[in-house]
């Protein structure tokens, strides 16, 4: 009855000890990251592009042919996947279809190839709206210095028109733009540590600098890691096994010694 309900203990502790270890975290819940509403205006130019954050979103009013651009943070481990829907002007005042088209860059200004994906879409004529997205490789917290690699610092999103007819230029355009990320879990970290993340420096234009795009809870730096839950999970499950074992073979050595005795 002993090694029964030793046993029974290790079983509920080893459950336990897996569901408190989860591998991969939930998605963001969408939330705006500040008190403040959403950013209504996008930056023009890299030093220009207006700050959002995760699962906020946000609007601008430009003119077709123009370059709109947004700064947003991705810290180690996450994978984040950018949101843009373009309203289109009035069919009636379009001459033809258009093609628009989404880019990330990382801090160095490297473009970001896409895993998945819509990043380019052509919309036709009487099309009133249309649609891209695009979700990065997962952030590492350090990569060669050869390799391009996306690592944890300030992005950028832009967003403009690669194909349009010239009488096209010009006419008004809604964009509206988002970014979600996701925790890709233990599987995808690294040893290495980036010393400091890729986010450039405050410039002077009047607009809000893309430095200021920071995580809430400030930049992991890569020493955060979901391992470190699985490891912590398998010392537990290991030091139950150990006590599960002993208490198993203590009890089935407890009737030779009476057996000896007699």
């Amino acid at each position: 009855m002993r090694t029964t309900r030793v046993m029974g203990w290790v079983a509920v502790l080893a459950a336990t000890a897996l569901l408190a270890f989860p591998g991969v975290a939930a998605a963001d819940d969408g939330k705006d990251a500040e008190d403040g509403g959403a950013p209504s205006e996008a930056g023009t130019s890299f030093r220009t592009a207006t700050a959002i954050r995760p699962g906020q979103e946000a609007t601008a009013e430009a003119s077709t042919g123009d370059y709109l651009y947004w700064a947003f943070p991705v810290d180690a481990g996450q994978r984040a996947t950018v949101h843009a829907t373009v309203k289109l002007p009035d069919a009636a005042a379009r001459h033809a279809a258009s093609t628009w088209q989404v880019d990330v860059y990382d801090g160095l200004r490297r473009r970001q190839a896409c895993r998945l994906g819509t990043p380019k879409r052509t919309a036709a004529r009487e099309a009133g709206s249309v649609s891209l997205s695009c979700t990065l490789r997962t952030v590492r917290a350090w990569s060669e210095q050869w390799a391009n690699d996306p690592l944890p610092g300030t992005y950028y999103l832009r967003l403009t028109v690669t194909d349009l007819k010239a009488d096209d230029l010009g006419l008004p355009v809604r964009a509206d733009a988002k970014v979600t990320t996701t925790d890709a879990g233990g599987a995808q970290a690294v040893d290495g540590v980036l010393g400091e993340p890729l986010v450039p420096g405050a410039g002077s234009d009047r607009q809000r600098p893309a430095a200021a795009t920071e995580p809430e809870d400030g930049w992991a730096s890569g020493w955060w890691s979901s391992r470190w839950l699985w490891t912590a999970g398998g010392g537990v499950l290991a030091a139950l096994a150990g006590v599960g074992g002993y208490a198993l073979t203590r009890g089935s050595g407890r009737p030779a010694r009476a057996a000896q005795g007699l």
